[in-house]
Formats: C-alpha cells, structure tokens, sequence
C-alpha cells in the first residue's frame, strides 16, 4: 500500500496526523511505503520573524479567538506526546524546509527530517524560515549541515517541492494533513489511529477484490 501525505511543516494537525499514522501504520499487518508531500497553508513571504501568537491574532480576529485555537489543539497534541508551544513558535514561509525535507528524502532521511523540523518549530522555537536554523536541524538527526546549507543556499529542491505543490491543487487538496492511498483514495484531517486502520483494511480488501 502507497500512502502519500501532503503536509505542512507549520500545521500542528499535521504533527498529530504523522503521529496517528505512524501508530495505525505499525498495527497494520500489510506492507505499506509512506511519503510526505509538500503543502503550504500560506505561501506568503514572511519578511521578520514574527511570534506565531501575534501573526495568528492578526489572522484570526484576534487574541482571545487565537488562544482558543491553540489550547484547543494544544490538548489534542499532548495525548498524541507532542508539546506544542506556541509562546515559542516563530512564523515562517516553509518552502525552504520542505526543501531541505526533499533533500533528506534523497538520503532516506525524510520523516525524520520532517519530524525533526516539526520538533524544532513548535517545542524548541526555532525559526525554520532561516537557512542556517534549518541546517541546524539537518545536523541534528546526523546529516551534514555544511551540505544542507549549500543545498539551501541553491535553488537546488525548488523544482521538487513546486512539483508537490502543484499537485495538491490538482487533487485540489485545500486543507491538510491529507492522505492519498494508492493513488485513488483520500482520507483528510488528523484522523485516528482506528480510523485510519479502518481505512486501510477497507482499503486492501476492495483492492483484493479487484
């Protein structure tokens, strides 16, 4: 079974659906490859960096509204073992970081990669929208941060990660995490675990049929 998941490095829910995932992918008795897509949930340049509390305030109608969404989601995580900390959190654009994800891929690295930046942007604080921040990351799973920074300093990924990008619109993908299992059938938001195994069961056995 082929999974492909379109994701942004930025969305909390996407961090609660790689974990649900991760956890229905390991009770599923069938052989299953999984591949993180990238998606941005706003692809506007990000000039400074900005506290992810004051950027979503302006976004959302205000701080109150704000705090509701982000205790909200905040509780959801923590029964996944997540911390989101959003008084940490920096807003930033991710085209580089689904750039250095794609390089990680090319090492077998890519969800470790992805995790690692998702660590770093909402429990350690760390502005991902900075080359030099995101080769940081790259060096702390183990691969070189001299080569991720000369690959972001490059245009080298770009072509890869518009590729993803344009393909979620002709899914027309508007909201993630979003899963694609063996290319025909979508499954959206953070499900649960059960849900998604679900799915899949349900899946294999009409693909068996066929």
């Amino acid at each position: 079974m082929d999974i492909q998941v379109w994701s942004d490095v930025v969305c909390p829910w996407c961090w609660i659906g790689k974990r649900r995932l991760e956890k229905a992918v390991a009770t599923f008795g069938g052989s299953i490859t999984v591949t993180y897509r990238a998606y941005q949930l706003d692809a506007g340049p990000v000039p400074e960096p900005l506290p992810i509390k004051q950027v979503m305030a302006a976004k959302f109608g205000g701080a109150a509204r704000a705090e509701q969404m982000f205790a909200h989601v905040t509780s959801i995580a923590a029964t996944e073992g997540l911390t989101l900390d959003f008084d940490r959190a920096i807003a930033a654009n991710t085209f580089a970081a689904h750039r250095l994800i794609a390089w990680a891929a090319l090492r077998e690295r890519q969800a470790d990669m992805l995790e690692a930046l998702q660590v770093a942007h909402f429990s350690g604080g760390v502005d991902i929208g900075s080359l030099p921040a995101l080769a940081a990351v790259a060096g702390s799973i183990g691969l070189d941060p001299a080569d991720a920074l000369a690959h972001l300093e490059s245009e080298a990924g770009s072509a890869a990660v518009r590729t993803d990008l344009a393909e979620a619109r002709e899914l027309g993908i508007t909201s993630v995490p979003t899963f694609v299992i063996d290319g025909k059938y979508a499954v959206q938001g953070a499900q649960e675990p059960a849900t998604l195994l679900a799915a899949f069961e349900e899946i294999a056995r009409r693909e068996a049929v066929v």
